[in-house]
């Protein structure tokens, strides 16, 4: 039997230090350059077929998904062959993994690039569990994963964070080396996965492979570039992650509405049906397998009865963007026409239908709307006298979906919104009537800036005075990151967290700020803490 690495050794009670973090990655390291060797003599595989990691998502109280695909060549196809394999599954209540209370077999097949999606139930709630993967005699990187708290219960405290937009040729992960150090029951990961198309921008390293076709191998090889990274092995393993997606994970900016009369139609499904077969291949999620160019992805996480995530899908159902207006008309109203045209959706009617109507019926005291693109409204116009708000890719150009969402918010428990895509740290009051200055808050959006994404700021910058043209903004700051989370039944407190740069592999990670949002006050906002 080969030697189990470990990507991930940690006692219930503490995270490991980061010496022995750091130590633990140079030794995977170390063995993925020696362990082919030992693996041609101890297995059937000449090679490593765990290159990619473990990852676990969408917890609950008895069970969780688990996640590994098993590639050889992972830069080339995977390098697996035309067969199944099987993969045998433990979860253990201690990081050794010898108190194991679940286990079993399943079939890694070939036309899900032999991904495995284990769906473990008959678990403890709210509880740490350690898990991995074996096949042809080799042995996976040991995962932590946590199952939420029972439904009737109502825990002391809720640590999560949430990041998004991590572009592998703009930087390095170093922001996901400081998030799998973090002390957390789990991540939620907003979109922008990966990017699609060569390498673009200020480039701090290269894509494998060159050229793009907008082809299920393309996607496929992809995805893999990005799980080799160890940091994001690292922060896949540290805890369970809820995801989501935005435009990159099929094409930049691309909306679910597609005209049949478009010469583009068939096309645009072809890519989207590949982006969405990757997308399950390589994510840890519950839903069922694609169908061609559909993925049900939303879907709720409770925590008891603390807290409620509503996982948005913002790109599958939506109608087609509106272009930028510039008309003086337009620029006196500040929208477009289209944008606040009632028959225009973001979400599709039955997502709208399930989200206001979870929202309304909702015990949980908090409640988060967990989702992509910006939220609040923002005038981008430079001219006092003029308004502009640029609905092209983001919640302004549908902003009927969105009134219905604030109207609900005003009768709903302690709602806010979680939101990435803008590479750049926001925090919003979010009014019921965004066009009258002494409209109530009736919410909060809390908007993480990206893990590598347009690579370090050129200036660095750092806002906490509202503009006065966007009274509702409270905070603004561009550097890398994520934002961390401490959630209890009195408070919201959010941690804004920058990496020193993204430039070179290891950086160092700060506050730059702390927000806090109080139950049953949402007239008084976010407030710096």
């Amino acid at each position: 039997m080969a030697k189990r690495r470990s990507l991930l050794w940690v006692s219930s009670r503490r995270l490991p230090t980061r010496r022995a973090f750091l130590g633990r990655i140079a030794a995977l390291a170390a063995v993925s350059q020696l362990g082919s060797c030992a693996l041609l003599k101890e297995s059937r595989f000449d090679k490593d077929p765990f290159t990619l990691g473990v990852a676990s998502g969408d917890p609950a109280p008895d069970g969780v998904v688990l996640w590994t695909r098993l590639a050889l060549e992972p830069l080339s196809g995977g390098g697996m062959g035309n067969s199944p394999v099987e993969v045998e599954w433990r979860v253990a209540r201690d990081d050794g993994m010898k108190d194991v209370v679940r286990s079993g077999k399943a079939s890694a097949l070939p036309e899900l690039a032999h991904s495995v999606h284990v769906e473990v139930e008959g678990l403890d709630p709210d509880r740490l569990y350690w898990y991995s993967f074996r096949a042809g005699g080799a042995e996976s990187p040991v995962g932590r994963t946590r199952t939420t708290p029972a439904v009737g219960a109502t825990p002391e405290a809720l640590h999560f964070a949430f990041a998004s937009c991590q572009n592998y040729a703009q930087g390095y992960y170093t922001a996901h080396a400081n998030l799998a150090r973090e002390d957390l029951h789990a991540v939620l990961f907003l979109g922008d996965y990966i990017y699609e198309g060569n390498a673009r921008g200020n480039i701090v390293r290269e894509y494998a492979k060159r050229g793009w076709s907008f082809s299920l191998s393309d996607y496929r090889d992809r995805y893999a570039q990005y799980k080799t990274d160890t940091d994001l092995q690292a922060a896949h393993a540290a805890f369970p992650w809820i995801v989501t997606w935005d435009d990159h994970e099929v094409e930049n900016n691309y909306a679910g509405g597609i005209d049949r009369e478009d010469p583009r139609y068939k096309a645009a499904l072809a890519e989207r049906a590949a982006g969405y077969q990757a997308f399950y291949e390589h994510m840890p999620i519950r839903a069922p397998r694609p169908q061609g160019p559909d993925l049900k992805l939303y879907r709720s996480v409770g925590y008891g009865r603390l807290a409620t995530f509503f996982v948005l899908d913002t790109r599958q159902y939506r109608s087609p963007e509106v272009p930028l207006c510039n008309e003086p008309e337009q620029t006196r109203s500040g929208y477009c026409p289209a944008s606040v045209d009632p028959r225009r959706t973001m979400l599709g009617i039955d997502q709208r239908s399930w989200l206001l109507t979870g929202l309304r019926d909702s015990t949980t005291s908090w409640n988060f709307v967990a989702q992509s693109v910006r939220f609040a409204q923002q005038d981008s116009s430079p001219e006092l006298d003029k308004h502009l708000f640029d609905g092209v890719d983001n919640w302004m150009g549908y902003v009927a979906d969105r009134q219905l969402i604030l109207d609900q918010f005003a009768m709903t428990k302690n709602p806010v919104v979680l939101s990435g895509d803008s590479h750049v740290n926001f925090v919003y009051d979010l009014k019921r009537d965004f066009g009258d200055p002494t409209s109530p808050t009736v919410g909060t959006e809390l908007l993480g800036t990206s893990i590598s994404s347009e690579g370090d700021p050129f200036v660095e910058q750092t806002q906490f005075t509202p503009p006065a043209k966007n009274p509702q903004l409270r905070f603004f700051d561009n550097h890398r990151g994520y934002v961390r989370c401490t959630l209890e039944p009195a408070r919201l407190a959010a941690d804004f967290r920058a990496v020193s740069t993204v430039r070179k592999p290891a950086a160092t990670v700060s506050t730059t700020a702390t927000f806090v949002v109080e139950a049953g006050h949402p007239e008084r906002g976010a407030r710096r803490a």
